[in-house]
């Protein structure tokens, strides 16, 4: 069957993608595009240039330790990190490949944060469309490239179905790295007071979803702000919190995107499997993603 595949962004959980392929290959299929933002483009571009295998060998090496030598951090610039490590280090493994010459065809997006668009690359150095799309704000530092300021492509388009339709595919694969645990209730906007409420009957929570569409009304005590809020959780970290963010702002992204333009086969990897920053967890991750392809694949009949 052949496979046009598209790969979301979500940091280290984009381990995931490399289960997915993994699978794909050990069925037969043949991928005749791919495209992805963010780590999915780091996935793809490796898959795309027939490193796969040894990127998956370094990934499986690294350690925290590896991590915190790799990471230059860019003292008083627009990054925590400036990826110079981390690029040379992915050169020594994908080598210096133009996108143009790449067996299959190959969609990396990034975000122009000055024109507020999306920036697809489907030419050029192979390495630098990867640096682009991977800078996640805070996080690496952005690049400069002909007048535009580059930066995670996953800011405006999680998971670009978009850049990878074609009529020679049997179907679009999407993969991405948002989803919910069972059970976790994701609609609209809800309606929030401080002050204790009865335990809502039947029509009361279905008039609540009917309304759930509209804007957040609070409702605030005159007390003093520090009395008002309960404690943070006591393991809650920066990590944590930029993890938190970023995923409900792609998730809502891509919900919206993916309604105008569905893939045909939708594998979605837990939000809660890891932190964008977990890449010393590739061996458990990688096998997520295998095992939720082999279920979809399954479902479908692939």
């Amino acid at each position: 069957m052949k496979i046009s595949l598209v790969l979301g962004s979500g940091g280290a959980r984009g381990y995931a993608h490399i289960g997915v392929l993994q699978e794909i290959e050990a069925r037969g299929h043949e991928v005749v595009a791919i495209s992805g933002s963010s780590m999915g483009a780091l996935v793809g571009g490796a898959y795309a240039a027939g490193r796969l295998s040894d990127a998956t060998n370094l990934a499986l090496s690294l350690t925290r330790l590896d991590l915190w030598r790799m990471l230059r951090p860019g003292l008083g610039g627009p990054g925590f990190i400036t990826g110079d490590r981390l690029m040379s280090l992915l050169r020594r493994v994908i080598g210096d490949v133009r996108i143009e010459e790449l067996p299959i065809p190959y969609t990396a997006v990034a975000t122009d944060l000055l024109s507020r668009r999306e920036i697809w690359f489907h030419e050029g150095p192979l390495l630098a469309a990867i640096r682009a799309s991977i800078a996640i704000p805070t996080v690496f530092t952005p690049v400069m490239l002909k007048g535009r300021l580059l930066a995670d492509g996953g800011l405006l388009n999680p998971l670009p179905v978009e850049t990878s339709l074609r009529l020679d595919a049997d179907l679009t694969l999407a993969v991405s790295l948002f989803a919910k645990r069972p059970g976790q209730w994701s609609g609209g906007a809800i309606e929030l007071s401080s002050d204790a409420q009865p335990e809502p009957g039947p029509l009361t929570r279905l008039g609540e979803r009917i309304v759930e569409a509209l804007p957040t009304r609070q409702k605030l005590p005159d007390d003093d702000p520090n009395d008002v809020f309960d404690p943070l959780p006591n393991n809650l970290d920066l990590t944590d919190m930029m993890t938190m963010a970023l995923d409900v702002m792609q998730a809502r992204i891509q919900a919206t995107r993916i309604s105008v333009n569905p893939p045909d086969v939708h594998i979605e990897v837990p939000a809660e499997l890891g932190t964008i920053l977990d890449f010393d967890e590739a061996s458990r991750i990688i096998a997520v993603g295998r095992e939720l392809a082999q279920e979809k694949f399954d479902e479908f009949g692939m």
